[in-house]
Formats: C-alpha cells, sequence, structure tokens
C-alpha cells in the first residue's frame, strides 16, 4: 500500500509500504475512504518536535472495514466506520468516566494517511454509520474524528453556557471547530481571534460575532474592552504555544474557564497568577469517542458541516504538498482522497 513518511523537517514522502495486518484480535483493518493532514502534525514537519527515525503519518481517518480481528463484533466488514485519533477498548474506568483518550490501553494513531490502516481497540474504537454516507458527507467525518470533537472538547472544558460570551484563541481548523462548538452550545457571543481575512469569514458563518486581530497583550485589552473589563465567561485555547495560553487565561474572567485543546508547547504556567485568577483550567487529548455519535449524527443530517474547514482536497500522492500548504498558511486544512 502507499502511506506518508516523515523522513526530516519539511521530508515528506509517499511510499509503498507493508499492507497492515491483524497483529491482535481486537484489531480492524480499513479501506481509507478519506484523510488528513492535521495543524498538529506541522509540529514534526516544522522541526518544532524531534522527527527521529522515517516513520508514516496521520491520524484522523474515515473508511470501509475490510478485515477483523475474533474479538471485534461490533464493526464487521463492509460497514463505514469513523475513529478517533485515539484508541479505546470504551469499557475501561476511564472511558466510563468518559475520558476515552485516556482509555487504560489507549494507543494514539500516527499511521492514517494511507490506503490502508489497522485500527487496535477497534471494538470500543470504531463507530458505523447506518449506510455509506454520502461522498458529499465525507470531508465533514474526518473532521469528527479530531478537529470537531476537539473543538466540542474545548468548548465543553471551558464550560460554554446557553447566553454566556466566549472567545476562541486561533484560527486553524481546531479553532473553527471550536467556533461551531460554542454556537451548538448556546453562546450568545463568540469572539474569534484571529488574524486572516478567509478563516475570520469562515469562523463568521460557523458563528463567531466578533474578530479581534490584535495578540500578546494588545490582544487581551481588546477582550476586555469587549467584556465590560472583566474577560469572557469561557476561553478556548486551540493553539499551544506560550503566548495563546497566556492571551486565554488572561482573557477569561474571574470565575471562568479555560479549555485547552493545542497540544503545548514550551509552556509555562504561573501558579501564583492561576491561583489569584480564579480562572479554572481544563484541557488535554480530546476524548472524542465520547462525543462520536453526537456529532456524526449532527454531520449526516446536516446541523453541522466541520467539513468546510478543509479548503484544499488532493489525491493522496500529493500529500507532501498538502503539508506545504499548510504550513504556508495556503491552506486551513487538506484533505486527502487515496
Amino acid at each position: 500500500m502507499r502511506g506518508a513518511v516523515i523522513h526530516a523537517p519539511r521530508d515528506i514522502r509517499l511510499e509503498t509500504l507493508d499492507d497492515p495486518k491483524i497483529l491482535h484480535p481486537t484489531d480492524a483493518i480499513i479501506r481509507t475512504a478519506v484523510t488528513c493532514v492535521c495543524g498538529s502534525d506541522l509540529w514534526a514537519y516544522r522541526g518544532l518536535e524531534p522527527v527521529g527515525d522515517p516513520h508514516p503519518m496521520g491520524h484522523e481517518y474515515v473508511g470501509i472495514v475490510e478485515e477483523v480481528g475474533g474479538e471485534v463484533t461490533h464493526v464487521e466488514p463492509g460497514r463505514f466506520v469513523v475513529g478517533s485519533f485515539a484508541t479505546s477498548d470504551n469499557t475501561c474506568a476511564n472511558c466510563r468516566n468518559g475520558y476515552q483518550s485516556n482509555c487504560l490501553h489507549r494507543e494514539f494513531m500516527s499511521t492514517c494517511q494511507a490506503d490502508h490502516v489497522r485500527i487496535p481497540n477497534a471494538q470500543g474504537t470504531l463507530v458505523a454509520t447506518d449506510e455509506v454516507p454520502g461522498e458529499e458527507f465525507w470531508p465533514g467525518l474526518p473532521a469528527v474524528s479530531d478537529v470537531m470533537g476537539t473543538g466540542w472538547w474545548a468548548a465543553e472544558a471551558a464550560e460554554v453556557e446557553p447566553g454566556s460570551t466566549a472567545v476562541v484563541v486561533g484560527d486553524g481548523a481546531v479553532g473553527l471547530c471550536a467556533v461551531i462548538a460554542a454556537k451548538e452550545k448556546g453562546a450568545e457571543r463568540i469572539i474569534v481571534m484571529s488574524r486572516h481575512p478567509s478563516r475570520q469569514q469562515l469562523a463568521r458563518e460557523f458563528g463567531a460575532t466578533d474578530v479581534v486581530t490584535e495578540r500578546g497583550e494588545e490582544g487581551i485589552a481588546r477582550i476586555k474592552d469587549l467584556t465590560g473589563g472583566i474577560g469572557a465567561d469561557s476561553v478556548l485555547e486551540c493553539v499551544g504555544t506560550e503566548q495563546s495560553m497566556r492571551q486565554a487565561l488572561r482573557s477569561t474572567r474571574p470565575g471562568g474557564n479555560v479549555g485547552f485543546v493545542g497540544v503545548p508547547h514550551g509552556i509555562a504556567v504561573d501558579g501564583q497568577e492561576l491561583f489569584f485568577s480564579h480562572v479554572g483550567l481544563r484541557g488535554g487529548p480530546a476524548p472524542v469517542r465520547r462525543y462520536l455519535p453526537d456529532l456524526i449524527d449532527r454531520v449526516l443530517t446536516g446541523r453541522i458541516d466541520p467539513g468546510r474547514v478543509f479548503d484544499l482536497t488532493l489525491p493522496l500522492d500529493q500529500v507532501a504538498e498538502g503539508y506545504r500548504a499548510m504550513d504556508e498558511r495556503r491552506a486551513v486544512k487538506a484533505l486527502l482522497k487515496p
């Protein structure tokens, strides 16, 4: 089969790899319908995370089941499935508490930019649709497998409530999906922090009511100006840098909450400042599996359309261009068709 492999920063190649095989009775093999490049893939691509030896890439996927292990009874060959970037048995104590991304048997997916993918913990990870969805829905479903589920978690962790004011820090795919989530959860005012006109427009179409272009202390001051001087009820941090976290924490009102879902890089939170701010802080890898049935239904019924974050569609053999386009901000998110 074909699969994307990273060799070094800015060196992505599509190579011929061994076909995946059932290694454990809890595995399934799927034929990929569509996959994509994630903003978090860019950390390694840009050299901000070590690459090490060449290895496959990709953690977002939807597809058709081709083979299952002996302990997989929930899905069968021929079913169209959506899964999470973090696999889970969906039965352990952490899963039952709603944190499937911290399953005791968790594995992070990392080989999905390929023709076929082995899915560990398939029984608990994969959710099948009633029938194969029309291809018009396919972009929205890989979004659900990560960025939409992560945006939803950001809104939940920040405790967005009906009538509240929410701020979204970041205008990448996760940030844009966080706007959708805040809107779905009833936020009355949604302020997106963005410097890119095309992304600002999409954010407004998703439900954003205000745009703040300033960053750092100027951005914080602007949020305070828009919120009566005290800050927002909920702030959804969707970037993962020291600046974005500081901006999020200082844009939140006393008693408000920050949901941080950007993978942290170089972040150190000042305990004294957090203590006296009365700001709640919760985040981590999104428990996407918890949300999958609901989010899949919202996509297939047309209630939400997170697939619009894919503004570049390429064949799998042009995966390197997908990375380049996102790195150069010529695309929000690249959809790949095997």
